[in-house]
């Protein structure tokens, strides 16, 4: 074997070595932009609606473009943040006959698996917890784009409409009505809306 082919052999070998050790592309990293989303609900009162929403929460993306599937989501609402515009019954959502806010402070959701479904559309599945309870859900989730802020932060934007029973989270307290029925719906309206904003990478990192 001759000098060249020794100095070629030994150099595929390094680079194969060397494989191992190259880092991977690692997905972006969003934050949610509160002040430009919104977590908000709706559900039936008697004969007409009640809306409200919450006041604080936050949340992670991780969002692998070139692989979708490998994105991940976390995401959580102070509970004790519940707005429907009326003092009075939100201190009674903040009770213990609905939120229980002192013992179940955080609504959580943590991704485990995301698949597409159509056009900028995904089924996200997780595990929600609520009021003590936790289950595996899937959200329906669109994708609303991506876009350049005025001071040049990469953002992207996404919506989850879904419909959750309280009765499944324990959340259970209603009024029997003289003339029959009860109050309260059980089926809850969500809306998430998020606007998300990159990290940015740390200088010569």
């Amino acid at each position: 074997m001759n000098l060249k082919t020794r100095l070629s052999l030994a150099a595929a070998v390094a680079a194969v070595a060397l494989l191992p050790f190259t880092p991977a592309v690692a997905a972006d990293t969003y934050s949610v932009d509160a002040v430009h989303s919104e977590a908000s609900f709706q559900i039936r009162h008697l004969v007409g609606k009640v809306r409200g929403h919450f006041a604080d929460f936050k949340g992670t993306v991780q969002i692998d473009q070139a692989k979708p599937g490998a994105s991940s989501v976390e995401f959580s609402i102070k509970a004790a943040t519940i707005d429907t515009g009326v003092a009075d019954r939100d201190k009674h959502l903040r009770s213990a006959d609905f939120f229980d806010v002192e013992k179940f402070p955080e609504i959580t959701f943590k991704s485990t698996k995301i698949a597409p479904a159509g056009k900028d559309r995904y089924d996200v599945t997780g595990t929600f917890s609520m009021h003590g309870v936790t289950k595996t859900i899937t959200l329906p989730v669109s994708f609303l784009g991506f876009g350049k802020d005025p001071w040049g932060n990469d953002r992207a934007g996404f919506e989850v409409t879904t419909t959750l029973n309280r009765k499944d989270y324990g959340i259970v307290w209603n009024k029997t009505l003289d003339a029959g029925g009860v109050m309260l719906g059980e089926d809850v309206a969500v809306t998430i809306t998020l606007e998300t904003i990159k990290k940015k990478d740390k200088p010569g990192g």
